[in-house]
């Protein structure tokens, strides 16, 4: 037999030297045997050149002399079980394939792994509820997983080797304004002092057939913003002040900023505290101007685009300034003392975080380091600015980034491997340079295919800790919120001074269900594997530690 390659059928002695078939080479005329089989009646199959007797024997005998003609006069149960063996073997070649690029079998092994993972330390961070998820998991792929810990164990110790919280050299005020000259310029160092939140009048020079909103950034971007813009249009023109025959409107800035971090809750509380009758939010619910839109980015991997100016920005605050403005030139002493008590917000999820525009307009840096960063530029303005912060567990805020902004083959598996290459290029990063240089790289953050590095909160809280004081900031935490809205939101309020709400007010913002939740078809993908949760835990572990040390308040190690 000149092609008997990977397995042979053989057939019976008395026919041996008349016909033989080969299952890759058809049949073969001669007397020569099979080298492979070397004259035994057994089916064959190898398999990394091991050889293997799947089938035992299967015999199959001949009724005449012809090669074809012999096999069609088989009978008939006979030319099915060939066949039927012809077809196992074809399936369990397919499976042994498969099952070597982490693929389903085709067919379902007889063993079973257990519940309990393969490497015990996985087990210190169970609970009831991690259990649960672990009965949703294909086990083959989690014990192929879990077999790689040891690797990728050592990657995460290499990096928490490193690990160094320093304190950042802050900028002077005059390197400031040199960085940003017409912003200086715009907004002034004083601010009125009947108003809670930091406003300004400012001559207006345009007609009454001016547009004041044609040339701004949000508009010729976005065309959701659009009606916004129009409603704004209709407002703008009986909310000027007037004086020596001049124009003049109400410029605001937010008194308080919710300033992160994404997939936190920050639109859940955005949401019900926008219910409040004190509070006004700008006309878009996340600008990101400090962070992007002031150096063009809309996204980043689109390029820069034209800067939008601070007058954008400021434009989207100009209906709670109508507001404002009117309690300011109300007669009553009551009437004003009531629209004093509006408070304007800002809840753009990437102010705490996001400074990945700098190496774009920052050429001065230190070691890698940026030598500005977004808080330093808020806090020369507002000093006083109060910041809310809303955090979770940040392996939970990994795995729900992921889903929310992973366009397609999403799974446990795929978010597996890419936390896996994220850890290798922050650990490349981390044996050249210091951990607040690689958090602020652009070029590694581009690079991750996860946003590993924002749920490192303590880097970001320590630096914004070095321009703004801590009585400054409302740190929350998401599983509190979750399991108790209204203890939370009575926080909020008492943070930023605002009045009582009537049983019905806050029967409706405590009693609303969540806002932004997890979309149905990304529930359905299950929880993410036991031992990529392992992997995550042990490399936000010393992260974690350090902010429940600065917060004081072990709930923020998540370590349950």
């Amino acid at each position: 037999m000149r092609h008997c390659i990977n397995c042979c059928i053989q057939l019976l002695p008395e026919d041996a030297h008349k016909q033989q078939v080969g299952c890759r080479g058809g049949s073969h005329h001669g007397h020569q045997a099979c080298p492979t089989c070397r004259g035994e009646n057994k089916i064959l199959f190898h398999v990394d050149s091991k050889q293997m007797n799947l089938l035992a024997v299967l015999e199959v005998r001949t009724e005449g002399n012809e090669s074809w003609g012999g096999f069609l006069r088989f009978k008939k149960g006979k030319r099915c079980s060939l066949i039927f063996g012809l077809i196992i073997m074809t399936l369990v070649t397919a499976s042994y394939i498969l099952s070597g690029a982490h693929q389903e079998l085709l067919i379902s092994s007889p063993f079973h792994y257990g519940g309990l993972p393969s490497n015990p330390s996985l087990m210190d961070s169970e609970n009831p509820s991690d259990m649960k998820e672990h009965h949703h998991q294909p086990s083959v792929n989690n014990i192929s997983y879990v077999k790689d810990y040891p690797s990728i164990k050592l990657i995460i110790n290499s990096i928490t080797a490193r690990i160094e919280f320093t304190t950042r050299r802050l900028p002077d005020l005059e390197d400031l304004k040199k960085q940003e000259l017409h912003m200086f310029s715009v907004i002034p160092n004083k601010f009125l002092p009947n108003s809670r939140s930091p406003c300004w009048y400012e001559e207006f020079s345009g007609r009454n057939t001016t547009d004041p909103y044609l040339t701004n950034s949000y508009v010729l971007y976005s065309k959701r913003f659009r009606s916004t813009f129009d409603a704004l249009r209709k407002a703008f023109w009986g909310h000027l002040a007037h004086a020596h025959g001049k124009h003049f409107r109400l410029r605001c800035l937010p008194r308080f900023y919710i300033i992160g971090q994404p997939k936190c809750g920050t639109t859940d509380l955005y949401d019900r505290l926008r219910l409040h009758p004190e509070v006004k939010f700008s006309a878009i619910k996340e600008p990101h101007w400090w962070t992007r839109k002031r150096f063009g980015i809309v996204r980043l991997r689109d390029g820069l685009r034209d800067r939008y100016p601070v007058e954008d920005y400021l434009d989207l605050f100009d209906l709670a300034a109508h507001q404002i403005h009117q309690g300011l030139q109300a007669s009553s002493a009551k009437e004003e003392g009531k629209m004093n008590k509006i408070i304007i917000g800002e809840a753009s999820a990437s102010t705490m975080w996001d400074n990945n525009a700098w190496t774009f307009f920052y050429d001065n840096s230190t070691d890698g380091e940026p030598p500005f960063l977004t808080q330093d530029f808020i806090h020369a303005f507002q000093p006083d600015a109060k910041l809310i912060v809303m955090l979770r567990d940040p392996v939970e805020r990994l795995y729900s980034d992921y889903l929310y902004f992973a366009s397609s083959n999403k799974s446990a598996d795929d978010f597996h491997e890419k936390v896996t290459e994220a850890l290798q290029l922050f650990e490349n990063c981390m044996l050249d340079y210091s951990l607040r240089a690689c958090v602020y790289n652009n070029t590694l953050n581009n690079a991750m295919p996860v946003r590993l590095q924002v749920g490192l909160y303590a880097v970001y809280l320590l630096d914004w800790l070095t321009v703004f004081n801590k009585e400054q900031f409302l740190i929350l935490r998401l599983e509190d919120h979750a399991s108790n809205v209204k203890y939370t939101m009575h926080k909020v309020f008492q943070f930023l001074n605002l009045g009582p709400l009537s049983d019905k007010q806050e029967a409706l913002m405590t009693k609303s269900p969540a806002s932004n939740a997890r979309r149905p078809e990304d529930r359905n993908l299950g929880p993410m594997w036991l031992v990529t949760r392992k992997i995550l835990r042990d490399f936000y572990g010393p992260f974690n530690a350090r902010l429940a040390q600065v917060l004081a308040d072990e709930a923020f190690a998540w370590k349950t």
